[in-house]
């Protein structure tokens, strides 16, 4: 499903070079869970950026589906994110001023596939919303559900285009213990129903447990 070759990344702070990621390798398989656990400030945000496509790496490539993802055009790259990809975020990136249903739609009505129906689309958002409990909240905005609910609407988002690929940046980091091992169980379930493949990256090695299989970000490089 993916992997990643020598993969580098160096900002340039003040006149100096930081190297924050130093020739990671690794290669995820169709339908696997995996995770990659590491502190605050390793790179795992940086890593699991440039897996999906949002950020270029220094150094090295990734091949997603057997598509290099930075050899391909911008428009082909942006239409591999929307359709294939679905990311889950620590701060949920929802829109204000949309509802729940609303926000759970955009990424259909950004994606312009003309075989796509509406109806299909309103049909499958709301199935999905009662399945993580939120049938009730659908006409509700973001500032009025609790940090779990706001979490439970983003991964619904992230999944509305059938991706092959799940993207989880520390989805739980915002959440009290209970909310976080209730979305947790979530991710877990929907990878399991759905037959995707995920990569969760979270600084919380029991939250870690629950996949496949786990990597260590040490020092720039993964270990298992």
């Amino acid at each position: 499903m993916l992997e990643a070759r020598n993969i580098h990344k160096v900002y340039n702070s003040g006149g100096k070079k930081l190297d924050v990621l130093k020739g990671i390798n690794v290669t995820v398989e169709n339908g696997e869970f995996a995770a990659i656990v590491g502190p605050s400030g390793a790179g795992k945000s940086t890593l699991l950026h440039i897996l999906g496509g949002l950020d270029r790496p220094t150094q090295g490539n990734v091949v997603f589906a057997g598509e290099d993802v930075y050899g391909i055009s911008d428009a082909s790259l942006c239409r591999m994110r929307n359709k294939r990809i679905g990311f889950v975020f620590q701060f949920y990136h929802l829109l204000s001023e949309f509802t729940v249903l609303e926000n759970v739609l955009l990424p259909t009505r950004i994606y312009r596939d003309r075989k796509a129906d509406p109806d299909e689309s309103h049909k499958k958002a709301r199935e999905f919303l009662r399945e993580v409990g939120l049938q009730n909240r659908m006409k509700h905005f973001p500032n009025q559900l609790s940090g779990g609910e706001q979490q439970r609407v983003a991964i619904v988002r992230g999944l509305m285009n059938a991706p092959d690929l799940l993207l989880c940046d520390e989805p739980t980091g915002n959440l009290d213990s209970k909310t976080g091992d209730d979305i947790i169980a979530l991710i877990k379930r929907i990878h399991s129903q759905e037959g995707m493949s995920v990569i969760l990256v979270t600084h919380n090695l029991e939250l870690a447990k629950a996949a496949d299989r786990l990597h260590h970000l040490r020092d720039g490089v993964l270990v298992n």
